[in-house]
């Protein structure tokens, strides 16, 4: 026992068998074994009941493919933190109503983004509900601080307040649509929302005071690699836009719950950084669609996305989405480094992520082998899943 006492202590892990540990452990296991096991059954509902993107000329799927995955990694997020909650409630009053905020912003967007993709709702309407979202966050005292974003000026406090909540609403509806527009390559965002929860989560945990960051992230990490199992490629299901505002608004708000802020000058760079390839990917597609005229440039589908750049070059899904799973584990890895967390913990996250990566990538092309209907009635080519798509 002391021998495995050492072997962990420089990862951070106090104490292997202790409640806060296992909670930890057991709240991953139960997002991730229940999103497995529940979408398949929630696939054979969802082309029932018609939750799903039907062929067509412009789509590449000969049946249909149900774009009710969000419902799935949802359950299993919300359900693994209940199961931690039960385990070991959070004591602190401030920080329980700040996850109830998250909590609650997360379940009015899923909600949203599943009528949106069924029955369509106009961008207008989207956005104003993904601002309310971000105000919820900021009048329960998750918001960014101006004056501590790196070699700017230090304003009076009559101008901060107001600057640090509009940077607060931005940062929470800019990433929340930044991870939906990266929708468009089967296991690119199931494969990035893992790879980032994960390392925020390793990053928190080097910090007693971040238990109910810790929680979130080991939650929506679970639900994210088993989500990741059905929808590497070819794709059984997608998350379509519940999923993908869960995870981006869940991220951007977990920022905000203190995860990475280790001091002041830090706390808007770090995320930044560990959030790079959404960020990076919303910024340069915006910027290239303004350059050419574009007056609405989230609402101009194009193929300037960083997938599809990557895709063109490889021409395999699989490749593109392992690519990227490679260039948002390195802008994770380079973050905590920034974060000042030690050198064995940012080694052990990696082996860690890309093994969990590699294990569900496996699983999915075992299963394909071994059962080549119905999963190869499903060519294995990129569907175009972006939520900026026009419908049929």
């Amino acid at each position: 026992m002391d021998s495995l006492h050492a072997l962990l202590a420089p990862l951070g892990i106090a104490d292997p068998l202790g409640r806060g540990f296992l909670s930890v452990v057991l709240t991953f296991i139960t997002a991730w074994v229940f999103t497995w096991l529940f979408i398949p059954r929630l696939r054979a509902f969802a082309v029932q009941a018609g939750w799903a993107d039907m062929p067509n000329a412009r789509r590449l799927n000969t049946e249909p493919l149900p774009n009710a995955g969000g419902l799935a990694i949802y359950a299993g997020f919300l359900l693994s933190v209940v199961v931690a909650w039960a385990l070991r409630p959070i004591v602190v009053e401030i920080v329980n109503i700040q996850v109830l905020a998250i909590l609650l912003g997360a379940s009015l967007l899923v909600l949203v983004g599943f009528i949106d993709d069924q029955f369509g709702l106009s961008p207008a309407f989207r956005l104003l509900v993904q601002t309310l979202a971000a105000v919820l966050l900021v009048v329960n005292g998750l918001k960014m601080d101006f004056n501590a974003i790196p070699f700017l000026p230090v304003l009076p406090e009559a101008v901060n307040a107001p600057l640090s909540t509009l940077l607060t609403i931005v940062w929470i509806v800019g990433l929340t649509n930044a991870v939906n527009l990266m929708d468009g390559v089967d296991g690119v965002v199931g494969g990035v929302g893992f790879v980032v929860s994960a390392v925020l989560l390793a990053t928190a945990a080097q910090f007693p005071d971040r238990a109910a960051a810790v929680i979130l992230l080991a939650g929506l990490s679970g639900a994210a690699l088993g989500y990741l199992r059905h929808n590497f490629n070819p794709s059984r299901i997608i998350m379509g836009d519940a999923g993908a505002y869960l995870f981006g608004y869940t991220l951007a708000a977990v920022s905000l719950l203190g995860t990475l802020k280790f001091s002041a000058g830090a706390s808007l760079l770090v995320p930044l950084i560990v959030l790079a390839l959404p960020v990076l990917d919303t910024t340069q597609v915006v910027i290239g669609r303004l350059a050419r005229g574009i007056r609405n440039p989230l609402g101009h589908p194009d193929k300037t996305h960083i997938h599809h750049r990557v895709l063109a070059r490889t021409a395999s899904a699989r490749r593109t989405a392992v690519i990227l799973w490679g260039v948002a584990l390195l802008c994770g890895m380079t973050g905590m480094a920034l974060q000042g967390v030690r050198v064995p913990v940012i080694a052990a996250t990696g082996v860690t992520v890309a093994l969990c990566l590699w294990f569900v990538a496996y699983r999915r092309m075992r299963a394909l082998n071994l059962a080549p209907t119905p999963d190869n009635a499903v060519p294995p080519t990129p569907l175009p899943t972006d939520s900026e798509e026009p419908r049929a």
